[in-house]
């Protein structure tokens, strides 16, 4: 049988004995799904402005299920619609402004409203209806009451607060569903750079040994001996705070791991026949590693990547509610909680354990797979 063969044949098998792994599938159905959400995440949100980030005070750290009507009104500034690929990765600005309302009424050419400002108190205010429509729902011709009628049906929105609101008047569930992108975008990247580093360096030390593998090593051991967090504040605070910023320095922290596992794998692979017989073929080092070795040690690598993938959410969301992390007002789960940590010992705890909930979930999805990949993966099955 072909070496392909052999390598399709292990391939199928490991397949199947993953499927068969239902906390795997459920791992990867999550994983899926939050991929889905994270690439359409603008489309989904109830809120689909720039970072989920449209504010109204008076509505501020409401409970889950929190129904308001708001009143569109035309925005001192003009906001031109934009393309959908433009929304699709960075949302449309707001083309309105919209007002909370307990109730209303029309009163010749202006309509009052009872505007909400907090549970028991209400405040009277009067819109001329010129400010509330747009110019070309002001047909000339049309009556009175026609426009009236626009602004009940078009203008004024009874609006539901599925998972409630922050601080600042922002809806939770529009801003878990764009925070998702950064917790995948940060585990993405990370396993990225993480990956990249520790297989060549892994690989070299362990397949050339001597000199090389004790100056490899002693730089691992360096590395490995500096708490994870602290050498992420460190990379950071070099870096300075930012989106990107996070990406490199969880990466730059988590392949020491990668590297010790790797250098045990090619040890142990570069004694074996079929390794010594492309040495006795004259084949180059990086062709021996690249082709002959390094394929052969995949599932580990697979394993390892799920792991890192859910140690960099956490870590990202550690450096976002320190304050390190990703800056607001780009939404993060761990910056989530930062903002809204202090509505545990009050009336209103889901605002802080939602976006907590959401790091458990995703972290014991790729442990979950991790697990069935290991499974899956193990030669001796």
């Amino acid at each position: 049988m072909s070496d392909s063969n052999s390598r399709s044949s292990f391939g199928s098998n490991a397949w199947k004995r993953l499927r068969r792994n239902t906390g795997a599938v459920a791992g990867m159905l999550l994983i899926v799904i939050a991929v889905i959400v994270s690439v359409l995440a603008y489309q989904l949100a109830p809120d689909g402005t720039p970072y989920a980030n449209r504010m109204m005070l008076e509505t501020s750290g409401q409970k889950p299920g929190f129904r308001i009507h708001v009143l569109a009104m035309q925005a001192e500034r003009q906001v031109s619609r934009t393309g959908f690929f433009s929304r699709l990765i960075n949302g449309q600005p707001d083309t309105v402004t919209y007002i909370p309302v307990r109730s209303w009424r029309f009163a010749g050419n202006d309509i009052v409203v009872a505007k909400y400002m907090d549970e028991e108190e209400t405040v009277t205010e009067r819109y001329n209806l010129g400010k509330v429509l747009f110019a070309k729902d002001m047909v000339p011709g049309n009556r009175l009451k026609q426009w009236q009628q626009e602004i009940v049906s078009n203008r004024i929105k009874e609006r539901t607060y599925w998972l409630g609101t922050d601080k600042f008047g922002r809806d939770i569930l529009s801003r878990l569903l764009v925070g998702t992108r950064v917790s995948l975008s940060v585990g993405c990247i990370a396993v990225i750079i993480s990956l990249t580093i520790g297989i060549v360096l892994g690989a070299v030390a362990g397949y050339f040994r001597g000199v090389t593998d004790e100056v490899i090593m002693w730089l691992v051991n360096v590395i490995w001996a500096v708490p994870t967090l602290l050498l992420v504040f460190a990379i950071t605070l070099a870096l300075g705070k930012g989106f990107w910023q996070v990406f490199i320095a969880v990466g730059l922290t988590m392949w020491v791991n990668v590297a010790r596992i790797i250098r045990g794998q090619v040890m142990a692979l570069r004694e074996l026949p079929f390794i010594e017989a492309t040495r006795a073929l004259g084949f180059g080092h990086a062709r021996t590693i690249g082709r002959h070795i390094l394929p052969n040690i995949l599932g580990p690598v697979m394993v390892v990547a799920a792991g890192n993938f859910a140690t960099a959410i956490v870590v990202e969301a550690g450096l976002s509610f320190l304050g390190v992390g990703v800056q607001p007002p780009q939404p993060s789960w761990g910056l989530m909680i930062k903002e809204n940590y202090n509505f545990i010992i009050t009336h209103n705890p889901m605002l802080a354990l939602i976006p907590g909930l959401a790091i458990m979930v995703m972290v014991l999805a790729f442990n979950l797979l991790g697990n069935g990949l290991r499974d899956a993966m193990d030669v001796r099955q």
